[in-house]
């Protein structure tokens, strides 16, 4: 089964792509992950890309929806995967359908934008060691000092409401769309994540038949 899992910025996708890789025995794949295999490995694509990303260019759609073809055919998705930011718009959804890389289910985590705020606003993080924490839903034993190393926590420039409100727009705009596309197709399931973790991992282990 492939599977794209959707959200915006927040919604907590990295969470439940890895939960989900769990239940279902198959990787979760970004991007920048099948790039750098193919780099890795030499492939014919993996060299063009290649060349692209010394120059620091950006790599091409194109190129970079037929590494994704090239990969999801590969034994490491023999039994499918999850495409975590793939595709990240309509044009590319598009072009994986006409590639012929069937995705089997779409699975978009709702939330509203007013909650993505308060949730990435609660996060504090430890610059040393990358612990997260939540304000809220799971604070540090003392203020603002992680458990873990004990260093000061502090607020991302990405988690701050400017930047997060930012994010949500170019969401809306370029990768929202993507929902109606797998809608038509009655390939979509919706999830309600302003649920815990726990209730979130379970109606996405619903969703996919589990």
């Amino acid at each position: 089964m492939k599977i794209v899992l959707l959200g915006p910025p927040g919604a907590g996708k990295g969470t439940q792509a890895a939960k989900l890789t769990e239940l279902l025995q198959v990787p979760a794949l970004s991007t920048g992950d099948m790039l750098r295999a193919a780099v890795r490995e030499g492939t014919a694509l993996g060299k063009e890309a290649k060349g692209y990303m010394d120059s620091g260019a950006l790599v091409p759609d194109a190129l970079i929806l037929q590494i994704v073809k090239e990969f999801l055919q590969t034994p490491a998705c023999a039994n499918g995967c999850i495409l975590d930011g793939m595709p990240r718009n309509l044009k590319q959804a598009e072009a994986l359908d006409e590639l012929g890389v069937d995705i089997d289910l779409a699975l978009s985590l709702e939330i509203s934008d007013d909650e993505i705020v308060r949730r990435m606003g609660d996060r504090r993080v430890c610059p040393k060691c990358g612990t997260v924490f939540s304000v809220t839903a799971n604070p540090p034993q003392k203020d603002n000092v992680c458990d873990k190393c004990g260093d000061a926590l502090i607020i991302r420039e990405d988690d701050k409401a400017e930047t997060v409100l930012n994010r949500l727009k170019v969401y809306h705009a370029e990768t929202e769309p993507i929902i109606g596309f797998y809608r038509a197709k009655g390939k979509l399931k919706t999830v309600d994540a302003t649920q815990t973790i726990e209730d979130v991992n379970k109606a996405l282990a619903g969703a996919v038949g589990l």
